[in-house]
């Protein structure tokens, strides 16, 4: 009811001065950002473990970008790039920003112009239902980002039970909120999210735009008990949870998709899905963490490898894109922005991505892009470039190191050419560091060092005070 009343003033405003909905013929969009999904684990990739009907309906009535990647291999950076439409080291949001509410600088900049804002200025609706990870400062928040509702949580992840929220510093324990107030759920997380959706979906007449930005199936390994039940025939019982867990959140597709088909609207909406990186893997520091196939591919989230980047990514569109479609040219998270403000008529400036109808039609033949480019701040040359036929990377994990491969005849990243045709290094590092040269160091902290400093702060402001107590001399009165 709170976001149905909410969307009957916001639409008063809008139609004040904007067409009525049956004139405007421009697509809703809504993309859906999985959480931590191993490219394995969906039906529509060669999961034939894990239910997925609803994300292979969309799947098999859209076109597949079976080289989809995204621009990071974890979370924060990758909704970065993702909602800004332009590479997050642009800007400095290559970590994780640690939830630290009155911290009023560590944050999506405010000089990033987001997608959606560029849509809200051309009459667009939009809203963002999930998890935000880009702040948690009223600087920072959705509503001043481009985002006329939120609903969701700000850290980088919540416990998916009710019963888990309290007062806490704790990010995953906080209270939800709406548009700044605090917000209930009542059942399982992702369902909660999954039904608030459904209801902007279906009481949005404007075109809307929507970001629905699942935490499912990263951990917390949590999932009732029913959907838990169906996978038995997994013996592991973390594999067995997150798979519970991606099937919760197919559910919630198919409840968006069908509020979509109720109120007439699915024909003219554009719906991507992707992950914000690839699943989970064992690296020696999080060697338990094991539950995510990212099947065929090497390594998982964090790896520049083809694990940690190259993701489920579909595209559906009844009204412009036919069924059973698969695009192999190069598609990037990048190109969601591009295509969605293109389409809205928006203001494209500075957007890096490509518009994608033109080559998903056949108006437009080839790669959408001739290179993609990485870069991770953790250290020093931690890099990938990859062009359609050709991959060049350097990470310090295991078994990858400097790394030359064939993506044509070795997609699979099996057959390290470094040594055999290091004459492909030399044009492939010149790409690189061109792409490089408009990039920023970032000035933040990854989380985990942040907490640290932080701490340390409070201790040092604690000491200082006792020195100081210690110091003053008692006085007396007459």
């Amino acid at each position: 009811m709170k976001i149905a009343c909410f969307l009957i003033v916001l639409s008063v405003i809008v139609f004040a001065n904007k067409p009525s909905a049956s004139e405007d013929s421009r697509p809703n969009i809504i993309v859906i950002f999985a959480d931590d999904l191993g490219y394995g684990d969906v039906g529509f990739t060669g999961s034939n473990e894990i239910n997925t009907p609803n994300i292979d309906a969309l799947a098999a009535g859209g076109v597949i970008f079976s080289n989809g990647y995204v621009t990071h291999p974890y979370c924060g950076p990758s909704r970065a790039g993702l909602l800004a439409g332009r590479h997050q080291a642009r800007f400095g949001m290559e970590i994780n920003i640690a939830h630290s509410p009155d911290d009023p600088f560590s944050g999506m900049p405010a000089s990033e112009v987001t997608f959606p804002e560029r849509l809200q200025d051309v009459g667009y609706t939009t809203g963002i239902v999930g998890k935000w990870h880009l702040g948690s400062h009223p600087n920072f928040h959705p509503n001043k980002h481009g985002f006329d509702y939120f609903y969701g949580f700000l850290p980088g992840g919540h416990d998916y039970f009710p019963d888990s929220v309290k007062t806490s510093t704790e990010p995953y324990h906080v209270p939800l909120e709406r548009n700044g107030a605090t917000a209930e759920f009542s059942e399982y997380l992702t369902t909660a999210l999954s039904r608030d959706a459904a209801e902007f979906v279906t009481n949005t007449n404007t075109p809307f735009m929507l970001y629905l930005a699942y935490n499912a199936p990263h951990a917390p390994l949590h999932a009732p008990q029913a959907y838990i039940d169906k996978y038995t025939h997994i013996e592991d019982e973390n594999r067995r949870i997150y798979a519970a867990m991606v099937d919760a959140m197919d559910s919630g597709i198919g409840m968006v998709v069908n509020a979509l088909k109720q109120s007439e609207k699915l024909d003219n909406t554009l719906i991507f899905f992707l992950s914000d990186n690839g699943g989970v893997f064992p690296e020696y520091w999080n060697s338990w963490e094991n539950w995510a196939d990212n099947t065929p591919f090497r390594r998982g989230k964090v790896s520049l490898t083809e694990g940690g980047i190259h993701v489920p990514f579909i595209a559906y569109w009844p009204n412009q894109i036919k069924p059973n479609q698969t695009f192999d040219g190069l598609v990037s998270s990048l190109d969601i922005a591009a295509t969605s403000v293109a389409l809205a008529g928006g203001n494209i400036d500075k957007l890096e991505g490509v518009h994608l109808l033109p080559y998903i039609t056949g108006e437009r033949s080839g790669s959408p892009h001739q290179a993609l480019f990485w870069r991770l701040e953790e250290a020093d040359n931690i890099w990938a470039v990859r062009t359609p036929t050709t991959k060049y990377l350097n990470q310090g994990l295991p078994d990858v190191g400097l790394s030359l491969f064939d993506m044509v005849s070795d997609p699979y990243e099996s057959n390290n050419l470094i040594g055999i045709r290091d004459d492909l290094r030399k044009p492939l590092a010149e790409l690189w560091n061109k792409w490089n040269v408009e990039n920023v160091n970032t000035p933040f902290l990854q989380a985990y060092p942040y907490k640290q400093q932080r701490d340390n702060f409070y201790q040092s402001l604690y000491e200082e005070g006792l020195r100081r107590a210690a110091s003053r001399e008692p006085y007396t009165i007459n």
